[in-house]
């Protein structure tokens, strides 16, 4: 059942990239803005990385819409709770503990000592995540790219396997 749902998320994700390959953008242009849409993703946003997505496609011409807006399903609400929960562990390693004075409290004090060790967490899986998702969709697109470079340049008569 898991894998399944993995391999129909795989499956999505790159027939929307694939959709972005043959957009005029150069490879860079498609791998950045599939990158930074799952930088944005990444971050709690709550809901608002959508607007986000918005203005980021109206402001910059050279962002690959497709490529942007694929990146939501790698990082879908399913999967978000397991990066916050990555995010709030990260963050108490490399902030340390929460203050003890702040332990078991509901405060708005306690509550920021939560919230700053979830941001940083957060912010360093989102440029690990950016970072790994522009290494792979450059890669795919300059892969899709030859493939049909190659597949365009066969004669008419012979069938591509």
């Amino acid at each position: 059942m898991i894998r399944g749902r993995v391999a129909d998320a795989r499956d999505r994700v790159r027939s929307r990239l694939e959709a972005a390959f043959i957009e005029d953008h150069s490879p860079r242009e498609v791998a950045f803005s599939f990158s930074l849409g799952v930088f944005i993703t990444a971050l709690p946003t709550l809901g608002f990385g959508v607007a986000v997505f918005l203005a980021l496609a109206y402001l910059f011409k050279q962002l690959s819409k497709i490529a942007l807006f694929a990146s939501v399903i790698v990082l879908n609400p399913a999967v978000k709770w397991g990066v916050y929960g990555t995010s709030y562990w990260l963050g108490r390693r490399l902030l340390g503990p929460i203050p003890t004075d702040a332990v078991g409290t509901f405060t708005p004090i306690a509550g920021s000592h939560h919230l700053l060790r979830l941001w940083v967490g957060n912010l360093v899986l989102a440029v690990v995540f950016a970072v790994i998702a522009y290494a792979i969709a450059l890669r795919l697109v300059h892969a899709f790219r030859r493939r049909e470079a190659d597949r365009e340049s066969l004669p008419i008569d012979v069938e591509p396997k």
